[in-house]
């Protein structure tokens, strides 16, 4: 595990703490909070812990690249395009800043416009109990830098920021950076807050001693970014179900006709090294074995059942069928614990999204009956939001990269730094 801000006396420090406030915005207004309230029983426990100041960084999309994508994009619709209009509306800090203070019913105090370098003075005279918000990281090359001498050098500023440095953003923990990672060099005391140790406390023991029967199910469009994980799950899991539109690369792998779906040609020899990988282990491998399928990739595309493995030439999978679902639920009926990352079907279509909210309920049927249940970020999570059973999950992961590198057993820069050692 790793070391938390219940760990540490906070009374009359000064806390630099990195989150991932890296939320949606629409002309200066944030769309989507989930990110923010998730940082906030870390903040108030710090707060109420008598600090002098509270110094909250994180990045905020990209201004550089998004920047240079959205002009080109303007360009290439005939479109007109003000840079500081854009970057006003998408990058800056500050009206998180003031999204943050209405949630917390408290002050939180903007440190400018100029960036994160030479904050010392400021910080240092405001009244002791103030949260102060930085400018947006990834405004400075450095943060992302490759060099590590380069990223030091906005490491050790923001070091001067705190005497403590929490991180409680997880879903930057697998990014080496200097608000992430770096800073802990710099700084006496490196801890995680209440997100990052719930994110470890759930994903970690699924790699290293899950309660069994484990049951994995792993879903989305492509093998190519599942193979690793895939791997790591074969040493614990009892079965692992494989949906979505990477198992029509595992279908085609063992000689079955796929129609017009999604398929990685370059590999269906991987596809065949982890079904002979599943064998040796003795875990069950669970393909579909019944389609709900299309004759176009649309939204409004006729959804046509298929009664079997095979999938005529003239449609593709677009979701899984009920001899599959059914299949889904004998093997998660004496799960102890089961992982699940990625959809099982185009869920965002509504035609093709029954599948991916059965497999929903199916787990949350699981935590029901005492199963350890985690959703590992990205669109999975989107699909528990959807039908409403996010509560009914162990874990539901803020992080999607990061989660899917966990389970991949890495070590993750954010996290290291966290263990105390």
């Amino acid at each position: 595990m790793i070391k938390t801000i219940k760990d540490v006396q906070l009374s009359g420090k000064r806390v630099v703490m990195r989150v991932d406030f890296n939320v949606p915005m629409k002309d200066g207004v944030v769309q989507d909070d989930t990110r923010i309230t998730a940082a906030i029983p870390t903040i108030e426990h710090v707060m109420a812990g008598g600090v002098k100041t509270l110094v909250l960084m994180s990045h905020l999309g990209d201004p550089r690249k998004d920047a240079k994508k959205a002009k080109e994009k303007a360009e290439r619709d005939g479109k007109s395009w003000n840079e500081d209009s854009y970057i006003a509306g998408k990058h800056r800090m500050k009206p998180v800043a003031e999204y943050l203070a209405k949630k917390l019913g408290r002050p939180v105090v903007f440190a400018g416009e100029d960036g994160c370098f030479g904050k010392k003075d400021f910080i240092e005279a405001q009244p002791n109990g103030t949260i102060i918000m930085l400018e947006n990281t990834r405004f400075h090359k450095e943060e992302t830098s490759d060099d590590p001498a380069e990223r030091d050098k906005l490491a050790k500023e923001l070091a001067l920021y705190g005497e403590i440095f929490v991180n409680d953003a997880f879903g930057t923990a697998h990014r080496d950076h200097a608000s992430t990672a770096s800073i802990a060099k710099f700084v006496p005391v490196s801890v995680g807050g209440f997100l990052m140790e719930k994110e470890v406390r759930y994903l970690e023991p699924i790699i290293v001693a899950p309660p069994k029967p484990l049951v994995a199910i792993i879903g989305g469009a492509k093998v190519s970014s599942k193979i690793a994980v895939l791997e790591s799950l074969l040493r614990n899991a009892k079965a692992l179900i494989i949906g979505g539109g990477m198992a029509y690369t595992f279908l085609k792998a063992q000689g079955r006709k796929i129609g017009k779906s999604l398929v990685e040609n370059d590999h269906l020899d991987t596809a065949l090294k982890i079904i002979e990988a599943a064998r040796k282990a003795g875990v069950e491998l669970v393909l579909p074995l019944d389609h709900v399928c299309a004759a176009t990739f649309d939204a409004a595309a006729k959804a046509v059942p298929v009664n079997g493995v095979d999938i005529p030439e003239d449609l593709m999978g677009m979701d899984v069928g009920p001899k599959t679902l059914a299949r889904y639920a004998t093997v998660l009926a004496d799960a102890r614990s089961v992982v699940w990352n990625g959809p099982v079907g185009v869920f965002e279509f509504e035609a093709f999204a029954h599948g991916t909210g059965e497999v929903a309920r199916m787990v949350a049927a699981a935590t029901d009956r005492g199963a350890i249940t985690v959703v590992g970020g990205g669109d999975s999570v989107s699909a528990v939001n959807k039908v409403g059973l996010a509560d009914r999950m162990s874990h539901v992961s803020t992080g999607g990269g990061a989660s899917l590198e966990l389970l991949e057993g890495r070590k993750l820069p954010g996290i290291e730094v966290c263990r105390g050692i």
